[in-house]
């Protein structure tokens, strides 16, 4: 794959508002100006309702801007052509929960994007496969039918079938939502090994962007933080950019504990 000189940013955003995906289609986010540079963390919070996943989604091209404008690594998105498919397979996309194909075992799941994207002899795509699967902890279930396995499991596929091009940009939607702490602690060191250089892939740094309900297990971890609250989204930086946000950003940034115990004094 061919990389652009690290002057390019990978996102690059001005004036954009977007829609829900569902109806109604109603503008959730807008006036957003926002810059991406190669190898950047980022941690973006919000509310459930926010629009966190429809901001993904339509930073991965799924969906076009309402209005402003948006390019990744240079190119105007989003990217619907043909032509223009393997800049666009630079970017991979986890969803929330995986979302992966039920009927089809953990192998087929992840093997898809194989299958329709690269042109690989059986041994060679065996070969990916099974590094993958061994990598992400999923032998034990690779011929399974995903339906009946469990969410950190089905999160795991979704993380392998992203991977599995090999994209220099990840896309995660609430990574660790609906995990127990010994889970979650296995995301916080993928993704760390992942933002470093993982040797599953090329090696080279990945840049990483997740959303989350709770920045807080984030700390020390992603090195760029925002919020989305109110159709707005704000960059605060890096975590001293959180320990400084409004007491209104606070309440959205840091929910409330069980009990009623105020976060912020947890950060």
């Amino acid at each position: 794959m061919t990389s652009l000189p690290a002057t390019v940013p990978i996102f690059e955003m001005a004036g954009v508002a977007f829609s829900a995906l569902r109806p109604p289609r109603s503008v959730i986010g807008e006036d957003i100006c926002w810059t991406v540079q190669p190898g950047e963390y980022w941690a973006i919070a919000g509310l459930h309702g926010s629009g966190k996943s429809d901001f993904l989604l339509m930073t991965a091209g799924l969906m076009a801007p309402v209005r402003g404008t948006y390019r990744f690594l240079g190119e105007e998105m989003p990217i619907f052509d043909e032509a223009r498919l393997a800049h666009r397979l630079r970017l991979g996309l986890v969803f929330d929960g995986g979302q992966p194909f039920n009927r089809l075992t953990v192998r087929e799941n992840i093997a898809l994007p194989l299958r329709y994207h690269e042109n690989l002899d059986t041994a060679e795509a065996d070969a990916r496969l099974d590094a993958m699967i061994e990598h992400l902890g999923l032998s034990e279930w690779a011929n399974t039918p995903t339906g009946g396995l469990g969410r950190n499991v089905q999160k795991k596929v979704g993380l392998a079938r992203a991977l599995i091009l090999r994209p220099e940009v990840l896309l995660l939607d609430n990574p660790l939502g609906g995990l127990d702490f010994r889970h979650s602690d296995w995301w916080l060191r993928t993704l760390d090994q992942l933002s470093k250089g993982e040797e599953v892939l090329p090696g080279k740094p990945m840049t990483l962007i997740v959303t989350t309900a709770d920045i807080r297990p984030w700390k020390g971890r992603a090195g760029h933080f925002a919020l989305l609250a109110n159709r707005r989204f704000s960059a605060l930086g890096d975590w001293s950019g959180v320990e400084g946000a409004t007491p209104e950003m606070m309440k959205e940034l840091l929910p409330r504990e069980p009990g009623g115990v105020d976060a912020s004094a947890l950060i």
